[in-house]
């Protein structure tokens, strides 16, 4: 239960940060795209690095 919980917090937060549709992202690809969006990378952008 507590790994649902991380990663629905994980997936919250990238909401948060403008990453939409974050939804079919594994926990490392969003921590990868978090990280990158602190860094002031663009959202969107940030989320297909993410993804590969």
């Amino acid at each position: 239960m507590a790994d649902r919980e991380k990663l629905h917090d994980l997936r919250q937060q990238a909401h948060n940060a403008g990453i939409e549709g974050n939804s079919k992202m594994t926990e490392d690809q969003l921590r990868q795209a978090l990280r990158k969006v602190g860094k002031g990378a663009e959202p969107q952008m940030a989320k297909r690095e993410a993804k590969g």
